[in-house]
């Protein structure tokens, strides 16, 4: 039996853009045609977008991509098309249609609905009945989107129908955990069934989920053939030996970089550029403190979207330290973006005064919140002027124990470390200061070029580094009070992370975190202020999700709760 060659499109497929998707199919359809391949496989609902979300339950949503696969299907007279599409039959079905021959000759209805994490299938789809299995070049090929390769039985029916190879798409969200756990998973559906696995994921960002494509070939054997780079797009080119059931991947670049914070950073840039280019902006600007969040921040904008899109702003105040105005005025230009010092002590008198009116002196929390609010007027003031998206730069520790004010530092429209601990921030700005080239990769085989500083290897002078090392080395701190500290409000970030991790991600009890070490006065004042302070996050920006807990549509707690 000939060789069956596949072509994988790892590429970001945008929400609601039917036609522009259906467009890019038949583009890769060609190329598809001209490379020799037997099938274009494309992710999991690629004509609608993932994840539509109540998009579906609109009829000329439904309508518009059956409009288009039915086109797509008249125009399939090369290599047979896997295409995933919302299905629409009486139901709602995630479906992936097989098109050749000019028709549709097999539609798979998704049989594993997912309702848990950042998935809500059951709200949109009503699941499959039975596993598609069909011939291709004289194979027989088991067609499975998503979940159902996450559970046994799908594969196994599949495999008992016949099936020597499963092609699995996918709409796979990443984490830091997701690559270890999907590799565990497809090896023992290969083991189980003895099938080779080509599995595909989509690639890109989309609102608080970023895809991470990192696509593999598995062997019948359970032996990982491939694995195709995290945040690239490309089409991936795979010949399997049917006798052998194994793998021969052509021109699977290896990644340059695939360690936890390499591949991290790589999805905090991700998220940043596609959701500025998905809605239009003209590019972003931040409030750079002198502190390591906003630091990081604007590394991973530069990095995102090149420096000329992006627009710093230090707002000092007098609490605001010389170390604070110098290490942003040099991070500014070493960077090579726009620049501009706004103090903001007139503006926080003037309020002050307004409202010694009717308030009399500010007590010292309101005093520091005013501080943080004239900020954020002003940088929403200038995201309206510009037309630049405003980013937020708190991180996960901070909008866990509510160490943010609401109308201040948390305005923005988008926050790109909302998902990432303090002491995560830490290790990534310190990988950042070490990478070559950091970034997304955005084709196969090359990544995003940094035209500022590219790479700290053999630099002596520190003020060459992209993110300044003696922020990384200072205390954290507001700088809304003299000799503010973050260690005034808050425990040790490792105590705090180490906390919050175990509440979060975990769900465990405060006595199991007790038991496990941490200080119990800690704990309980941890958790007080995490519960509290869900009122915050309600009203925070979104941002990229990378943890397998974030908070948002994953972890949804009641605001008004007695619950400790």
């Amino acid at each position: 039996m000939a060789t069956l060659r596949l072509a994988l499109a790892q590429f970001d497929f945008p929400v609601g853009a039917i036609a522009a998707n259906a467009g890019r199919i038949r583009a890769l359809a060609e190329d598809a045609r001209t490379g020799g391949a037997d099938l274009l496989v494309c992710p999991e609902l690629a004509l609608s977008g993932y994840p539509p979300e109540d998009l579906l339950l609109r009829p000329s949503f439904l309508a518009a991509c059956q409009s288009e696969i039915d086109k797509l299907a008249a125009e399939a007279d090369g290599p047979a098309l896997l295409v995933g599409f919302p299905h629409s039959a009486g139901v709602v079905y995630n479906a992936a249609a097989l098109l050749r021959e000019g028709r549709i000759a097999q539609v798979a209805h998704k049989l594993v609905l997912p309702n848990y994490g950042v998935f809500d299938d059951k709200r949109w789809f009503e699941p499959g009945h039975a596993v598609t299995v069909t011939p291709i070049n004289g194979l027989r090929v088991g067609l499975l989107i998503c979940e159902d390769a996450w559970q046994p039985e799908p594969a196994a029916a599949a495999a008992r129908a016949g099936a020597e190879l499963l092609v699995v798409i996918n709409a796979s969200p990443y984490d830091i955990a997701k690559q270890a756990s999907r590799e565990a998973v497809l090896v023992a559906r290969a083991r189980e069934t003895g099938c080779a696995i080509a599995y595909l994921n989509m690639v890109g960002g989309q609102d608080d989920v970023v895809y991470d494509g990192a696509s593999l070939l598995v062997n019948g054997d359970g032996a990982i053939a491939a694995r195709a780079p995290a945040f690239a797009d490309g089409l991936l080119w795979a010949d399997l030996d049917p006798g052998s059931r194994c793998w021969t991947a052509r021109e699977w670049t290896a990644p340059i970089d695939s360690s936890t914070e390499a591949v991290l950073y790589a999805a905090l840039v991700r998220g940043v550029r596609d959701y500025v280019a998905k809605n239009g902006f003209e590019g972003v600007l931040l409030g750079l403190s002198g502190g390591i969040d906003s630091a990081l921040t604007l590394a991973i904008a530069v990095d995102a979207l090149g420096a000329d899109k992006v627009t710093a702003v230090m707002l000092p105040s007098r609490y605001t330290s010389e170390l604070s105005k110098r290490e942003a005025r040099a991070q500014a230009r070493n960077l090579g973006v726009e620049y501009f010092d706004l103090p903001i002590t007139a503006t926080v008198d003037a309020a002050t005064a307004v409202l010694a009116t009717a308030c009399g002196e500010l007590a010292d929390l309101p005093a520091q919140n005013l501080q943080a609010r004239s900020r954020g007027v002003l940088l929403m003031a200038m995201s309206n002027q510009t037309g630049k998206l405003l980013l937020t730069t708190g991180n996960k520790s901070e909008m866990a124990v509510g160490y943010a004010t609401l109308y201040g530092d948390m305005c923005g429209g988008y926050a790109p470390l909302k998902d990432v601990y303090k002491t995560q921030v830490y290790r990534l700005a310190r990988w950042r200061n070490r990478a070559e080239k950091p970034g997304s990769e955005c084709t196969f085989g090359s990544r995003v070029r940094v035209d500022t500083v590219s790479s700290t290897k053999g630099h002596s002078d520190p003020s060459a580094f992209p993110i300044p090392i003696a922020v990384i080395e200072r205390a954290p701190s507001a700088e809304l009070r003299a000799d503010q500290t973050d260690q005034d409000s808050l425990p040790p970030y490792e105590v705090l992370d180490g906390i919050l991790r175990r509440c979060i991600e975990g769900a465990e009890s405060q006595a199991e975190i007790i038991a496990a070490g941490f200080d119990p006065e800690a704990v309980q004042r941890v958790v007080r202020m995490l519960y509290a302070s869900e009122f915050k996050r309600r009203q925070a920006a979104p941002g990229p999700r990378v943890s397998p807990c974030a908070f948002g549509r994953e972890r949804r707690y009641p605001i008004s709760n007695a619950w400790r």
